[in-house]
C-alpha cells in the first residue's frame, strides 16, 4: 500500500485546522514545534510534511524551521518537505530547497494552491514507490525495467501486449537508447514462447567474418580453430525469442541466408549440410532507416518486408511528455543506494534543465548522466552542473519553428508509411490528406518511397 500519511508542522492552531480540513482524505498528524515534528516523523512515516519555517521558540526567524527541515531528512531522506514561508520570504524558500526540501508555499494561505502542491507531492512519492517496488522484485511485470507514465509509451506497451501472443516477427524502429531490447524481451514474457530462452545478438558489435559462426553455429572443422560442434545463437534460442538489434548493419551475404532462415525455418551450420529446423520467435530491431538502405542497395526489400510484418516504433525520450522526470528520480533513487550516497533529489534548476534538454542519447544518456553525478556530486543535491546540462542543454534546444515542424512532418510521414508497407494512397488516408499533397510532402522532405 501507498503510504497516505502527511505531517503538518505549524504553530498557528487556527492553520492547522485549515490544512487538516484540506486534506481530509488523507492520514493528518499535528505538531507545533521541532521536537514534536522529529517524534511524529519517526512514529508515523509520513509520505509529506508541511513545514512552517516560523516555529517557536523563533518565530519571526526561520532559522528553527530550517535545523528542523534537515533533522527530518535526515531521519527519512525520501520524504517530500513542503517549507512554508512568509510572502516575501523567496531566500529562505531558496535556502530550504537547497537543503533538500521538495517545494515551497508562500503565505497567505490559499486552499486550492496548497493542496495542488501536496497532492503532486504524494503523486510523486506514490511513483517512487511503485518503481522501487518493481526494482526490488515485489511486483512481476512483463514490462521489467520499463518506467514510463507518458501516453506515448503507454501506447507502446498496449501495442506490446496486443502483439505479443501472436507469431509475427516484429520490428522495433526508434532511436539509439530508447529501450527497444527492453520491448523485446516483453514481447518475449507476454509471448507462448517464454518459457524458452531469450536469446539477444547486436548484428554491428561482430565482426562480419564471425557473424555468421555465431548466427548459425558451426560443424567441427568447419574453419581453422574449430575444433568442436559448435550451437549457434538462432539455434540456442529453439523455443524462444531471437532479439536480433541493430538490423541494419547486417552484411548483404548473412542477408540472404537470414532471409532463407526466416521463411523456411530452417538453418545449415557453417560447414554442415544437415537442414535444421527450428521454432523461435523473432524480434528484430533498428535506429535506421531501412527504406533509405534499400534505395542505396544496402539491404534488401524481400527481407526487410519479412522481418517488419508488425513494425513498432518506440519514440524518442524528447518526445515522452512527463518521462523525463520520472526516470530521472527512479535511477536516481537506485544509484544514491547502490553506492551508499545520501543525497537528497535534484535541485529545481536540474529538473528544469533535464526537462528543456533534448536528450539525444535518450534514455541510456539520462541514465549514464545521473549515475555520474549522484558518484561526483559534492553537494545535497543533485545539481544542473553535477549533471553537466548547464551548458549543452541551452545548445541542444531547437526554437526554430520550420525545423521542428519538418521533423514532425517527417517523423509522421515514415510512421505511416511504415505501417502500410509503404503504399501512398493508405498513407496518405492515415494521415488525413491527399495523395498529391502526400506526395509533395514525400518530395519537400526528400523521403525515399
Amino acid at each position: 500500500m501507498n503510504n497516505n500519511k502527511l505531517l503538518v508542522v505549524e504553530d498557528d492552531l487556527g492553520l492547522q485546522s485549515q490544512i487538516k480540513w484540506c486534506f481530509e482524505n488523507y492520514e493528518v498528524f499535528l505538531a507545533d514545534d521541532r521536537e514534536s515534528a522529529l517524534e511524529q516523523v519517526k512514529k508515523h512515516q509520513p509520505a509529506v510534511v508541511t513545514l512552517d519555517l516560523g516555529l517557536p521558540p523563533h518565530e519571526d526567524d526561520p532559522t528553527e524551521g530550517l535545523a528542523t527541515l534537515e533533522q527530518i531528512l535526515d531521519i527519512d531522506p525520501a520524504v517530500k518537505v513542503i517549507v512554508v514561508t512568509g510572502q516575501d520570504d523567496r531566500e529562505n524558500a531558496v535556502k530550504a530547497i537547497g537543503l533538500g526540501a521538495y517545494d515551497f508555499y508562500a503565505k497567505p494561505f490559499e486552499p486550492e494552491i496548497i493542496s495542488l502542491i501536496v497532492n503532486r507531492a504524494f503523486r510523486l512519492q506514490e511513483l517512487e514507490n511503485d518503481n522501487q517496488r518493481l526494482q526490488q522484485g515485489e511486483v512481476h511485470e512483463p514490462f521489467d525495467g520499463v518506467i514510463a507514465c507518458s501516453p506515448q509509451m503507454q501506447s507502446v506497451c498496449k501495442a506490446v501486449e496486443k502483439i505479443a501472443p501472436s507469431d509475427a516477427t516484429i520490428l522495433l524502429l526508434g532511436e539509439s537508447g530508447t529501450g527497444k531490447e527492453l520491448c523485446a524481451r516483453a514481447l518475449h514474457s507476454l509471448g507462448r514462447n517464454k518459457s524458452g530462452n531469450f536469446v539477444a545478438i547486436n548484428c554491428a558489435a561482430i565482426p562480419e567474418t564471425l557473424l555468421e559462426s555465431e548466427l548459425f553455429g558451426y560443424e567441427k572443422g568447419a574453419f581453422t580453430g574449430a575444433n568442436r560442434q559448435t550451437v549457434g545463437k538462432i539455434e540456442y534460442a529453439e523455443g524462444g525469442t531471437l532479439f536480433l538489434d541493430e538490423m541494419g548493419d547486417l552484411p548483404m551475404v548473412l542477408q540472404a541466408k537470414l532471409l532463407r532462415f526466416l521463411q523456411e525455418r530452417v538453418i545449415e551450420r557453417v560447414g554442415g549440410h544437415a537442414s535444421i529446423p527450428v521454432n523461435v520467435r523473432v524480434v528484430c530491431a533498428t535506429h535506421q532507416n531501412l527504406r533509405a538502405k534499400i534505395e542505396q542497395g544496402e539491404f534488401r526489400e524481400d527481407l526487410f518486408y519479412r522481418i517488419s510484418e508488425i513494425p513498432l516504433e518506440i519514440p524518442p525520450l524528447r518526445d515522452r511528455e512527463g518521462d523525463i522526470i520520472v526516470l530521472a528520480r527512479f535511477f536516481f533513487g537506485k544509484f544514491n543506494q547502490d553506492h551508499g550516497r545520501k543525497l537528497r533529489g535534484f535541485t529545481k534548476d536540474a529538473l528544469s534543465t533535464m526537462d528543456s534538454y533534448s536528450w539525444p542519447g535518450n534514455v541510456r544518456e539520462l541514465q549514464n548522466r545521473i549515475k555520474r553525478a549522484v558518484i561526483m556530486s559534492d553537494g545535497k543535491q543533485i545539481s544542473a552542473t553535477d549533471l553537466e546540462l548547464d551548458k549543452t542543454a541551452t545548445k541542444a534546444m531547437n526554437f526554430n519553428l520550420r525545423e521542428i515542424r519538418e521533423k514532425a512532418e517527417r517523423q509522421a510521414i515514415l510512421r505511416a508509411l511504415t505501417n502500410v508497407n509503404g503504399k501512398v494512397a493508405p498513407a496518405a488516408e492515415l494521415l488525413g490528406v491527399s495523395r498529391p499533397t502526400l506526395y509533395d510532402l514525400i518530395k519537400k522532405l526528400k523521403i525515399a518511397v
